[in-house]
């Protein structure tokens, strides 16, 4: 996937070869509204059945088996939990005063995938009848575990930068879930149909990002992000783009020539930025 700027009032469709992203402008009245679909090409994960049985009060819970959700599909191959939002040309804006919402529900973390932006609150509850313990494994921002059980009150919270943050249990190993902190108010989570809408967006150049949770499913959309986000950011130490590209180079057997270079010379300038000089030049030497 290559990030594409465009304009809020003139938007062309978006491809890749893992997946796909139709959108569609509509006018601008009270600014522009970007919609569209992800849809994944090719054969995804299958999903596993949960095993909720050490705990039965969250078992009971649950007609049918959860499933695990690193990739979850639907008719037609649409992508769901997918983010996309804009990561470059946006103005910011404050965080808002209205809290998001985090539940702890039948063992399971609701939603899977939550967006907030920089210093909003975020209030953590627990609607089970049992213990949790939530630990958001940050890197970028400060990383706690916190015991919350049942019937207590909710965790009170807030992040301070951008970060895509995984977040477990420490008593039950197969909840697992995202906080996705930007600094922007221009983002959308994808519905079980794939689609996503981003409003209100003032005419101007910006550039749409996608990001999924699976880093070997969504390969040629992070290939792209980190070649293009290279040459509009200066990066700094635990940049989370610049993780996202190493992990890419690790698993790179898949990638054309091309593709190789372009992720080298990426990491060349991205290592340069946080003055890593040792990095930077053996990347830029392997591009070259």
């Amino acid at each position: 996937m290559r990030l594409t700027h465009f304009s809020a009032a003139a938007l062309a469709a978006i491809a890749c070869t893992s997946m796909v992203m139709f959108a569609t402008p509509k006018p601008p009245a009270g600014g522009g509204t970007v919609t569209g679909k992800v849809t994944y090409t090719g054969t995804p994960a299958k999903m596993k059945p949960i095993d909720m049985s050490k705990e039965p009060t969250c078992a009971k819970q649950h007609a049918t088996p959860v499933m695990t959700q690193n990739v979850t599909t639907g008719p037609g191959n649409t992508l769901q939990w997918v983010v996309v939002y804009i990561s470059a040309g946006d103005q910011g804006s404050t965080a808002p005063s209205q809290a998001v919402k985090y539940e702890q529900k039948g063992c399971e973390y609701l939603p899977h995938v939550l967006p907030l932006q920089v210093s909003q609150q975020l209030q953590i509850f627990n609607d089970d009848q049992t213990s949790h313990n939530i630990h958001p494994l940050a890197k970028v921002n400060p990383e706690w575990n916190k015991s919350q059980p049942a019937g207590s009150p909710p965790i009170d919270t807030k992040y301070e930068k951008a970060e895509f943050i995984p977040v477990k249990c420490n008593i039950h190993p197969w909840m697992h879930g995202y906080f996705v902190v930007l600094n922007t108010s221009h983002y959308s989570v994808t519905g079980e149909d794939g689609s996503f809408s981003l409003t209100g967006l003032p005419p101007g150049k910006y550039t749409l990002r996608i990001d999924g949770e699976e880093a070997g499913t969504f390969t040629e959309a992070q290939l792209g992000a980190g070649v293009n986000l290279a040459d509009l950011k200066t990066f700094s130490e635990g940049d989370l783009h610049l993780a996202a590209m190493e992990t890419l180079a690790a698993k790179s057997e898949g990638l054309s020539n091309t593709d190789r270079m372009q992720l080298d010379f990426a990491l060349g300038k991205a290592y340069s930025d946080v003055k890593d000089y040792d990095r930077s030049f053996k990347h830029l030497l392997t591009g070259n």
